[in-house]
């Protein structure tokens, strides 16, 4: 069962960075579901998984609502 992190409202570059936050205390392999309504959050959540050992798993916008799905990664 994935974790879930509601930012909707913050903007760049709060939703990142509470985001890295919580992977920071999660294992390996759990994912953690990201809400965010900061249409900037698409370039930013790709760029961030692109950087880390992180994973997108799955993106999906509905009704100004963007959902980010993300595997945590080793290290």
């Amino acid at each position: 069962m994935a974790r879930e992190l509601d930012v909707r409202g913050l903007h760049c570059p709060l939703p990142i960075l509470r985001t890295r936050r919580q992977l920071d205390h999660m294992d390996a392999g759990e994912e953690l579901i990201v809400l965010v309504t900061d249409p900037a959050s698409v370039i930013d959540f790709r760029h961030f998984c692109n950087t880390t050992a992180h994973e997108l798993v799955e993106h999906s916008a509905q009704g100004g609502v963007f959902t980010y799905r993300i595997r945590r990664g080793a290290g």
